[in-house]
């Protein structure tokens, strides 16, 4: 079965090609999603996959293989062309750039939620699952698990510590954990929550700044480098947070949104926040993310009705300019599982 699905997945191409290794790269919005609107009554799976924005076109375009459940897309810092994709049956690799995928996962590696790459050595790559934590040490040709000290494996999302990449913190559904050894052993990290951890974002120009969404215990957020953690944003005191993210143009923005709170965003490193979910269609928010590209730029993607941008930190919201229902690159009615930014070659 392994063997077929890669021989699949070798000869499927890239929407949008990209350059192969050595040329300068550039941050592109990535939306993994699953089209799940016009398909509620259908017994056929329901298609997924990744898309990337077109900035000059002003559209998203298909990006990579056909998969079924597509969660998320990472990158090699340093080599832009190796590419990953985290899926619901494994891990899909690509050295060219997106040209060409293949399936660098067996049987035993399913349901990965996220992936990160050791920006100083690309060897070392890391991906969080419904199984727990997995580690390649040779650039994903090899996989092996790296659980001592998890007490629950359920991994909704991990992060690298950019500037100590021997750290890494993973989100459970038993909290916060840490690691100091590239994944070898990981420790809890005191959270006022007991409730899963949903996402976590990490600043880049503020690294002491992490932020973090939980279920059903909204927002919680450190300034110490995630040594200690407190509760912000009391109007999303008990709302499952989906959607969580810092400004890394300016680390006092920040915004979350929740399934049936709506987006709030705060311009004062978390002290207040305000509902700024006026102008969108639902209160159900999955992901959020601000643009790396477009300063203050605020991306947020609603579930089943569409990703809207707003460039003034959510006082107004737009989508038809970027966006076109029913259009050819719409990604409207799709439910958005990931929300990003990922470095390409150009």
């Amino acid at each position: 079965m392994k063997t077929l699905l890669s021989s699949l997945l070798i000869l499927s191409f890239a929407a949008l090609p990209l350059a192969a290794s050595g040329s300068e790269s550039e941050p592109k919005l990535f939306a993994a999603l699953a089209m799940t609107k016009s398909q509620k009554a259908s017994p056929l799976p329901t298609d997924s996959g990744v898309f990337l924005y077109d900035n000059e076109a002003q559209r998203w375009r298909r990006f990579g293989p056909s998969i079924q459940q597509v969660n998320s897309l990472a990158s090699d810092p340093s080599n832009p062309a190796h590419l990953f994709l985290a899926c619901g049956n494994g891990i899909v690799r690509s050295q060219d750039g997106g040209t060409s995928w293949r399936m660098v996962t067996g049987w035993r590696e399913s349901d990965i939620t996220k992936i990160v790459v050791d920006p100083t050595n690309g060897q070392n790559v890391y991906a969080s699952s419904a199984w727990g934590v997995i580690i390649s040490k040779d650039g994903g040709d090899t996989w092996t698990a790296a659980n001592q000290g998890l007490i629950e494996k359920l991994v909704k999302s991990i992060v690298i510590d950019h500037l100590n990449p021997h750290r890494l913190l993973v989100a459970t559904t038993a909290g916060l954990f840490e690691s100091n050894d590239q994944a070898q052993s990981w420790e809890q990290i005191h959270v006022p929550t007991s409730d899963a951890i949903l996402g976590l974002d990490r600043n880049q120009s503020n690294p002491d700044l992490w932020i973090a969404g939980t279920e059903g215990s909204g927002v919680i957020l450190s300034k110490d480098n995630g040594k200690t953690w407190q509760s912000t944003a009391p109007a999303l005191a008990q709302t499952n947070i989906y959607g969580i993210t810092t400004n890394h143009a300016n680390s006092q923005a920040m915004a979350a949104g929740g399934w049936g709170k709506g987006l709030w965003v705060s311009t004062d490193g978390g002290d207040s926040w305000i509902d700024r979910s006026a102008g969108l269609p639902s209160k159900n928010i999955s992901k959020t993310t601000f643009d790396q590209a477009i300063k203050n730029r605020l991306w947020v993607s609603t579930f089943e009705e569409g990703t809207f941008y707003s460039d003034d930190l959510g006082k107004t919201w737009h989508t038809d300019d970027i966006i076109k229902p029913g259009a050819v690159g719409s990604i409207l009615g799709a439910y958005v599982i990931d929300l990003g930014f990922v470095s390409v070659s150009k």
